[in-house]
């Protein structure tokens, strides 16, 4: 089913994206965050916590920035101290935690040596990402590739090991993804919990024991499946660099890593989150991580037909962030959603020139792609009929990712017992339709054509005037999702610093240079 859209309107729209997203390039060049500076010292060793939780990165990154030295990157001084004093990279971070040592006063060795060190040191970081990435490519090999729509289900009960029995039960039940969502709040947070955690508020948190932990019981049922199931955590908030390596050394597979989420629905500063995204997706694509985005946050406050447009253009923004940090076309799950109100008459038809729209702009992209959940209501009738005519329209329109809706969303969490009808209904459509896309022929002037090339036009026109305004002008102004957020304000700015001439990251360098970006 080919759906007929103007080229160069479409050449119109991602030439402005592009335009838009190349203005972050100084900000990008000239300036660092806390976040990215643990990230960095993460790969660097240092990992753990104090007695009463603080996290060791934390601890070191407070330190630097408190003995103004953090302007030329942790990286430096951290590899001096390593071989001044002959200790570990946890080592250091204890130490100063005790307030034993201050590393700012370590004396300096003679840089070619203190160089050569960190280029060890970096490779050895990378080299448990690449062997992750490696496994992951070896175990698509075996199992082959992921079903197109892949069935995506959540779990979320706040305790990790209660993850993992739901988690399991919907492998057994067909499901080809599995996201643990984070705990309500945890992307407002400026550190990443220690450990495995067993209490969260609407979900579980997000750290690299509870990583490790559902990994592990996913590939073990994913052998007596015969499967490779995909792992989804959040890369999002005030430390989304941070979480996408703990990711990449855990072996998550898809991470939920949006350019202006944080912004619009978190309150989190743009620059602050504007650099963030830009190490955490380059991480991701090192690692062979797919990204996620969330345009379908923007139909949850603004009118899904009238706002169309915003959507495509938050797509083809999102797609310029991406490339810019390295992340392939393939790799990049850029997001939108059934939301249309289903009273509308011809509903399904306004659905699929949207999603038909989505699909055809980004052809490689494994869409992902959101179930109804503005107009659930506790008729579970209804909602599980309206998941059905979702699992139709995600078939019939070749989207990559299949979030299934569940049919108690209205109600409660979802039981097990739900998640096993979400699967069946998926199961059921996507098997009842699964040619019927090569069956039909668009009318070149019919509804979902003009329908399609409207919203087209309309994104094209928007992001002309985003170009024009700037984008976080056009974001102060509420542009996006009806919600307007200050340059300057929000959450985090103060961990935004401007780097020093002689700043060092060791690992986005030679990333950039792998990635050829």
């Amino acid at each position: 089913m080919n759906l007929n859209i103007n080229k160069h309107k479409v050449e119109e729209a991602r030439g402005y994206a592009r335009e838009i997203v190349a203005e972050f390039k100084p900000l990008l060049s000239n300036y660092s965050s806390v976040t990215i500076e643990r990230t960095v010292v993460r790969l660097m060793g240092v990992d753990g916590a104090t007695s009463d939780g603080e996290p060791l990165p934390n601890v070191m990154i407070d330190h630097l920035a408190a003995a103004n030295c953090l302007e030329k990157g942790a990286a430096y001084y951290l590899a001096n101290a390593m071989l001044s004093l002959s200790c570990s990279a946890k080592e250091i971070a204890k130490q100063i935690a005790e307030r034993s040592l201050d590393i700012s006063k370590v004396d300096l060795l003679p840089v070619d040596r203190v160089f050569k060190f960190i280029e060890a040191l970096t490779e050895e970081g990378l080299d448990k990402v690449r062997q992750q990435r490696e496994y992951r490519e070896q175990m698509w090999e075996k199992f082959g590739a992921r079903k197109t729509p892949a069935k995506y289900v959540i779990v979320a009960t706040g305790n990790i090991y209660e993850d993992v029995i739901q988690a399991k039960a919907a492998v057994k039940q067909g499901a080809d993804i599995i996201a643990v969502i984070r705990s309500t709040a945890q992307s407002l947070l400026d550190y990443v919990p220690y450990g495995a955690t067993t209490t969260g508020f609407g979900g579980t948190f997000a750290t690299q024991e509870n990583f490790r932990i559902m990994r592990e019981g996913l590939d073990e049922t994913g052998e007596e499946v015969g499967r490779y199931i995909c792992l989804t955590n959040y890369a999002s908030g005030l430390c989304m660099p941070e979480i996408s390596v703990m990711g990449a050394v855990e072996r998550l597979d898809i991470m939920l890593n949006d350019a202006m989420y944080g912004i619009l629905f978190r309150d989190i500063n743009m620059k602050r989150t504007f650099l963030d995204q830009y190490f955490s997706r380059m991480i991701n694509a090192y690692a062979g991580i797919e990204i996620q985005t969330g345009e379908d946050n923007y139909l949850t406050t603004s009118d899904a037909i009238e706002k169309a447009y915003t959507v495509t253009a938050s797509q083809l923004i999102n797609e310029q962030f991406a490339l810019l940090s390295g992340v392939p076309s393939e790799k990049m799950g850029l997001g939108h959603a059934f939301e249309i109100d289903p009273a509308m008459e011809n509903s399904v038809l306004y659905e699929l020139a949207h999603a038909l729209l989505t699909k055809t702009l980004l052809p490689d992209s494994p869409v992902k792609y959101m179930p109804p959940t503005k107009f659930a209501s506790t008729n579970v009738f209804r909602t599980h009929l309206m998941n059905g005519m979702f699992n139709f329209v995600a078939q019939l329109t070749g989207q990559g990712v299949q979030l299934l809706g569940m049919m108690t969303e209205a109600v409660h969490t979802p039981h097990l017992a739900d998640r096993a009808l979400a699967l069946e209904n998926a199961d059921y459509i996507f098997k009842a339709v699964r040619d019927l896309a090569g069956e039909i022929v668009l009318k070149h002037d019919g509804f979902i054509t003009r329908r399609a090339n409207q919203v087209l036009f309309e994104a094209a026109a928007f992001l002309g005037e985003v170009k024009n305004m700037g984008l976080m002008k056009a974001m102060a102004a509420g542009s996006f999702a009806e919600i307007k957020r200050d340059e300057n304000g929000g959450k985090g700015l103060e961990g935004v610093f401007k780097k020093d001439e002689n700043y060092i990251n060791p690992f986005m360098d030679k990333m950039q240079q792998e990635l050829e970006v």
